[in-house]
């Protein structure tokens, strides 16, 4: 899949995590939009590597719902860094 669409997922991806965890992030805005294609990405590597769930090649739903699951992952992750 190409940058772009990589960016254009992660943003839904990283909006649909922020209303999936509502809450205070530290970073506001910009952050949340990192971790969403990061968290992307993330799910993306995971999604088609370890788990077998096919080729990750544009946007669609599951490849929403496989980029939402890995920044759901990274912002977990975030805020547990954040609070120490």
């Amino acid at each position: 899949m190409g940058f772009i669409a990589w960016i254009i997922v992660g943003l839904i991806a990283g909006a649909l995590a922020k209303l999936i965890m509502p809450g205070r992030d530290p970073g506001g805005i910009f952050v949340t939009i990192i971790i969403g294609i990061l968290g992307g990405m993330l799910g993306g590597f995971l999604g088609t590597r370890f788990l077998g769930w096919g080729d990750v090649s544009g946007i669609d739903f599951r490849t929403i719902g496989i980029s939402t699951v890995g920044a759901i992952l990274l912002l977990i992750i975030y805020r547990m860094v954040k609070k120490r």
